[in-house]
């Protein structure tokens, strides 16, 4: 069945028999229409984002969603909304007169409240129903590892011991079936977690739940994994110094740096860099910061990545175990008590830095507040660091990202209060402070790698976005990320290296060379810094690093509708949607 907005719904009529049910199980619990109309106003709340999200991002809230909306201070939200904010105004106010004017009724109506017998059978029978449910989420259940990986030839598979689990979602309770006693096909109609998150009312209530969830999981990641180990070590015990670099960029897509062919000379400084290697096919599996960095940084796949946190630690901790000193830099935000997947990455390393008070306002640091710290971790007389830079680069509000000494292609956004992202008046004025912005990651990234080029630690660099954008190319009317375009998977990328290390490592640096026109994604990062550092540890896959001759092809999926063969899908558009030339897979949220 074709949905609003041409999209395929996928089982309406089981959605729809979960909005009934929905809808007789509260008729039954709150047996009056006023009690009734209360409980329901964390709908009424969740009603107006969700109108949002399907006018302009065709997508339904989710718990990812919920975490993007806690992990937003006002002012970006503001700056993120622009005129559409009036838009989302009327509708709440428009929704909260709506609740109001229905609430004297209820409130006064007496006609509809259950006292027939038959409300207590329909209880009796939800309670059989969910009684089960709550005791597996009490007591936990018996199963195999949780992140078991979906591919049998990732790592995780070989890391099947029993353990004592603590189920948090219904799909984890059938899955914990399905290995032990596979459910009947028409158990589904019962047992459709993912129909039932996208009917209304309760849905919104099952999808903040499992966001709830994944808040406690990421608070608790550090104590769960506190003993995971990859067992790694350097290859020569005794090694010479050597100080590696991964800077994770923000939001910036391949085709607009001339060092990949822009016609605007956007990276004057990378372009006369030597041993400076591009990457001209790197994609990113998701264009959402809080799930793209733990791909980088761990061995976490795109399968995986919409689900919480992950069983294992991140590259951080590997090189802490090969006896590497290690700094996390950031000049993004931790956001406080809560912690996001990526804070919870940055505090395994030694020295941890959120340098960024601003959140993604205008009083925000540039970039180059990382300058500094970077230097005194360079002037540490550890022998060997591993420093990792997250930088906001070219995060949206673009003019708020570089100085007005890079404000060089013009008119821009620069100086305008408030502007709007999606003003199609001012598409040329987005596109322009988008340049102006990669302009000035070019100089931040030249100076990163003047100051490793001082020192005399067999210095090498990796770069990598996070993801991309959209920016209302030709005829395509959007802007910024989660339109599952090419614009926002494909994405800089590139390793530099220092002559020192190029004497050291020739094998690695020819394999580099060789390596640079292959089919890549943010799945290769962690595996290429530990062959960097000529790391080893026994569960290693060689066949993932872009610097070993070992270096294999693997399937690029991305989360355009399911999860999309990137290498078999066709791009639609001008927005250059990726469309999965066969079935894309069935993300299990």
């Amino acid at each position: 069945m074709t949905w609003w907005q041409g999209k395929d719904l996928v089982h309406p009529w089981r959605i729809l028999a979960y909005e009934l049910l929905s809808w007789l199980v509260l008729w039954a619990i709150f047996k009056s229409p006023r009690w009734l109309h209360f409980a329901l106003i964390p709908a009424f709340l969740a009603a107006p984002i969700e109108i949002y999200l399907r006018l302009y991002f065709q997508q339904s809230i989710s718990s990812h969603h919920l975490g993007i909306i806690t992990e937003t201070s006002p002012g970006e939200a503001i700056e993120f909304l622009g005129n559409k904010a009036w838009l989302l105004l009327v509708i709440i106010i428009f929704i909260a007169a709506w609740w109001g004017s229905l609430l004297r009724s209820a409130w006064s109506s007496s006609e509809l409240a259950w006292r027939h017998v038959s409300r207590w059978w329909v209880l009796a029978l939800l309670a059989i129903c969910v009684g089960p449910w709550l005791l597996g989420q009490y007591f936990g259940l018996a199963s195999s590892s949780v992140e078991a990986s979906t591919d049998d030839t990732e790592v995780a598979a070989s890391n099947s011991t029993p353990q004592l689990i603590h189920v948090r979602s219904w799909s984890q309770l059938m899955n914990w079936a399905d290995q032990h006693e596979p459910l009947p096909a028409w158990a589904s109609i019962l047992y459709d977690e993912d129909s039932f998150n996208r009917s209304w009312p309760l849905g919104i209530l099952a999808r903040t739940y499992d966001f709830i969830n994944e808040r406690q999981y990421l608070a608790t990641l550090s104590e769960k994994n506190r003993d995971f180990r990859f067992s790694a070590q350097a290859n020569d015990g005794n090694f010479p110094a050597l100080t590696l670099v991964l800077v994770i960029g923000e939001s910036s897509r391949y085709d607009r740096w001339s060092l990949n062919g822009y016609q605007r000379d956007t990276t004057p400084y990378l372009r006369q860099q030597d041993n400076l290697v591009s990457f001209s096919d790197m994609i990113s599996p998701v264009a959402a910061t809080r799930l793209s960095v733990p791909i980088i940084t761990t061995r976490k796949t795109a399968l995986q990545s919409l689900k919480p946190g992950f069983y294992e630690k991140s590259l951080v901790s590997a090189f802490k175990e090969a006896h590497f000193k290690t700094y996390w830099i950031s000049n993004q935000m931790s956001f406080g008590q809560f912690d996001t997947p990526t804070s919870v990455i940055a505090k395994e390393a030694d020295h941890t830095q959120f340098l960024n008070f601003g959140g993604f306002t205008n009083t925000s640091s540039y970039d180059q507040v990382l300058l500094q710290p970077l230097q005194a971790a360079l002037d540490d007389p550890a022998p060997h660091k591993l420093i990792v830079l997250h930088t906001l680069g070219n995060h949206w509000n673009y003019s708020h990202r570089h100085p007005a000494i890079y404000n060089k292609w013009t008119p821009s956004l620069y100086g305008i209060a408030n502007p709007a992202y999606t003003n199609l008046k001012n598409k040329e004025l987005i596109s322009n402070s988008y340049d102006n912005s990669i302009l000035y990651t070019d100089w931040f990234l030249a100076r990163v790698l003047d100051q490793l080029s001082k020192t005399q630690a067999s210095p090498a660099l990796f770069y990598v976005a996070d993801h991309g954008q959209t920016i209302y190319d030709g005829s395509c009317n959007l802007a910024f990320h989660g339109h599952n375009t090419q614009y926002e998977f494909h994405i800089p990328a590139f390793m530099w290296y220092s002559d020192d290390y190029a004497k050291r490592f020739p094998q690695k640096v020819e394999a580099l060379e060789r390596h640079k026109d292959a089919k890549l994604s943010t799945e290769n990062v962690f595996h290429t810094m530990l062959d960097m550092a000529d790391i080893r540890y026994p569960s290693e896959q060689l066949s993932r690093s872009i610097i070993s001759a070992q270096l294999s092809r693997h399937k690029r999926y991305v989360d355009s509708y399911g999860w999309s063969d990137y290498d078999n899908a066709s791009f639609k558009g001008d927005c250059r949607e990726v469309i999965d030339n066969g079935t894309p897979l069935p993300q299990d949220k």
